[in-house]
């Protein structure tokens, strides 16, 4: 059974590679014997990512990658045909979190609507498309969208990310709605609120430490990674157009932290 989890021989093309659950799931897929192209717009820590996974004795090389840049996602998937000369796998994990501004809606400008949403979303969009030919062709594949649980809840004053990553969870289950009789699955994981560098400006209006979700903690990237490997995995080939929720339960018990609420002590 647990050989259905394997990725060996498997090709992963992974953007936003890099670093947060990017890395953590370029490390995980390593593990489970995928070669990886890993792609991020700075190049030092998607050089970093493949050469942890080529440490843990699999193929990897790395692509600078713009993902609002067609031509440049084109480049991309075009790497991973000449070194692979497939691609089954691709995970969407470019997103852009530190560029949120907090403010009132009629205070956000064009530009940084378009900017998010660019990153966030038609970025996605970009390299399903261009990767979907490849896996019609090959009869086989998975897309692998990393949304937020900010896509199925507002946020305060996060208007562009909520959008976006609300749009990726639909990316996905049209996806799956169209390329299913190819044999292509499409399916979105769901985090909540994790720390890393990236969410620094949005920790302000999240509980410190997780105290209000059930598990009493938040993410950690590497809670990330083994489901990753699911989903690009044998083990998942009938799961499609689905939400893998991982937010310490905090959706299902209708207490996902808003930041409206003030914090006040419990009468015994």
């Amino acid at each position: 059974m647990l050989e259905t989890l394997s990725l060996e021989g498997k090709s992963v093309v992974i953007t936003g590679g890099g670093t947060g659950l990017g890395r953590a799931m370029v490390r995980d897929m390593a593990r489970a014997g995928a070669n990886l192209v890993i792609a991020g717009r700075r190049t030092g820590p998607i050089e970093e990512a493949a050469t942890e996974a080529i440490d843990l004795g699999v193929d990897a090389t790395f692509v600078a990658t713009d993902v609002t840049d067609s031509n440049q996602v084109a480049n991309l998937m075009k790497t991973c045909l000449n070194r692979f000369g497939k691609i089954d796998v691709l995970l969407n994990n470019a997103g852009a979190v530190s560029d949120n501004v907090r403010k009132p809606i009629w205070e956000h400008t064009d530009e940084e609507w378009d900017r998010i949403m660019r990153v966030n979303l038609t970025g996605a969009f970009f390299c399903a498309r261009e990767v979907s030919q490849t896996m019609v062709a090959q009869k086989h594949g998975k897309i692998i969208n990393v949304a937020s649980g900010f896509g199925l809840r507002g946020g305060r004053e996060i208007y562009m990310y909520c959008c976006s990553k609300g749009g990726m969870i639909q990316l996905s289950r049209v996806l799956s709605f169209n390329l299913a009789r190819y044999g292509i699955t499409a399916n979105s994981i769901v985090p909540g609120f994790v720390p890393t560098g990236a969410t620094d400006t949005m920790a302000a209006s999240l509980p410190r430490g997780g105290e209000f979700l059930p598990t009493g903690k938040l993410g950690k990237p590497a809670d990330f990674g083994p489901m990753a490997v699911f989903l690009a995995s044998a083990a998942s080939d009938y799961m499609t157009g689905e939400m893998f929720i991982a937010d310490g339960g905090g959706l299902a018990a209708g207490i996902y932290p808003t930041g409206h609420a003030p914090v006040i002590p419990l009468e015994d």
